[in-house]
């Protein structure tokens, strides 16, 4: 049992790591936010989006909760802030 508890820390560290060398895709970037498609029509979230670095995808949540997802080529810009 004791080697059980060093090994589990070292891998809940090893998931933080990920996350501080930019290893994981996901995005999270606060709202409310702005996305601009490609045929000029806007999407306002309230909350925040998550985008796939890898993809250039967008997840974002509607006033209803449901979530939707946009492809690159989608949508032509977005941002996101006060």
């Amino acid at each position: 049992m004791k080697r059980f508890v060093p090994f589990v820390f070292t891998v809940l560290m090893g998931c933080s790591l990920f996350e501080d060398t930019k290893l994981v895709d996901i995005q999270k970037i606060d709202g409310p936010c702005i996305i601009t498609l490609k045929n000029g029509s806007i999407i306002e979230t309230e909350g925040g989006i998550e985008v796939s670095k890898r993809y250039e995808g967008i997840t974002y949540r509607d006033e209803d909760g449901k979530i939707w997802s946009l492809f690159k080529d989608e949508y032509d810009s977005y941002s996101c802030g006060n």
